[in-house]
């Protein structure tokens, strides 16, 4: 696991605790901020996800010389 990729989940928990308090007090404006928190934190847990997939794939092509 990489930094990305932890960075990236605790964003998208922020997001889905700042969306769900925006709903219970009844701010959009929160909840649409939660939810752009949430996507942003996907995103980046995916950039994560493509970096350790490289970096397993180029160790695995290192073993095979």
């Amino acid at each position: 696991m990489n930094k990305d990729q932890v960075k990236g989940k605790a964003k998208e928990i922020g997001g889905k605790i700042r969306k769900a308090v925006g709903k219970a007090v009844g701010s959009t404006e929160q909840e649409l901020k939660g939810m752009k928190n949430q996507a942003e934190g996907n995103i980046q847990q995916k950039a994560g996800d493509m970096k350790e997939a490289v970096k397993d794939t180029v160790e695995r092509n290192r073993g095979n010389r």
